[in-house]
């Protein structure tokens, strides 16, 4: 197979006959049963142009480089290259959250879900929620002020690694989780930490499967966006599933499949699916 065969611009997907969606099972975008939020959208997306649809699993340290072709570790807001990879993707869709250095090695499309870095704890712990107010940076300071000698779990090279949020600064004791995302909220009910971050996707799913078992404590980020993610040499895969998405969204197709999987998402962003009110 020749290079550009590989790679997946949209000619080469058309003439390849299928779209390869990489993917990492998380929260409800990819349940590992075949269903997904989405899985739904890459599904619907190779519907629309045309193709076969074809899940291709990953994990969080090779999800990129599945994509672009190099390995790449993340260094703050900045990466570095570590070597060649084989390309096993066209595009990356599994709520993966729009930060910076993810920026600079990928090309992220329209955002299709609202996310936020929450700190978690179990319901027993006796720490208080915050009381939010309508200042994002003070609820942050606020949220803060509860970690200092409390065990808090992070995720590294995720939107979940503590780096991100100078959580190390706060006197928390810091580790970092082994495990998979799906698997931290469990982790956090079985006594393993104190405190664990969750971002709004995997908050939402631990807290209607969990039922008492845990509390949010506040906000550790500001707002931040999800979105599928292309080569950047693949501008036209990239637009083309943008004009997709805006057509699923004035069709209201959209808005049934976010709300299948996310049920409560307009409670906490009710700007998300202004239609859903």
């Amino acid at each position: 197979m020749t290079a550009a065969a590989a790679a997946g611009g949209l000619a080469e997907v058309k003439e390849r006959g299928v779209l390869r969606h990489l993917g990492i099972p998380y929260a409800n975008f990819v349940t590992g049963a075949g269903d997904g939020m989405d899985v739904e959208l890459m599904r619907a997306f190779a519907a629309h142009l045309g193709v076969r649809y074809e899940f291709v699993q990953s994990d969080w340290g090779d999800i990129i480089s599945d994509l672009i072709g190099r390995n790449v570790k993340s260094k703050g807001d900045d990466f570095e290259v570590l070597g060649a990879a084989p390309i096993r993707g066209d595009v990356i869709a599994n709520g993966m959250t729009v930060i910076p250095w993810r920026t600079k090695v990928v090309s992220f499309a329209d955002p299709t879900f609202p996310t936020q870095v929450w700190l978690v704890s179990r319901a027993d712990l006796p720490v208080s929620p915050i009381t939010p107010s309508a200042v994002l940076d003070k609820d942050i300071a606020a949220t803060k002020a509860l970690m200092p000698r409390r065990t808090l779990l992070g995720k590294a090279d995720t939107c979940l690694d503590p780096e991100l949020y100078d959580i190390k600064a706060t006197g928390a004791k810091v580790a970092m989780f082994k495990g998979t995302l799906n698997e931290m909220a469990p982790a956090l009910i079985n006594g393993e930490s104190e405190l664990t971050l969750l971002d709004v996707p995997d908050a939402l799913v631990a807290l209607q499967k969990w039922p008492g078992e845990i509390k949010v404590i506040g906000p550790v980020s500001e707002r931040q966006d999800m979105a599928p993610a292309f080569r950047p040499a693949d501008k036209d895969l990239r637009d083309a599933f943008n004009l997709f998405l805006k057509e699923l969204k004035a069709s209201g197709e959209f808005r049934r499949i976010a709300l299948a999987y996310y049920p409560f998402v307009i409670d906490y962003f009710p700007d998300y699916l202004p239609e859903a009110r």
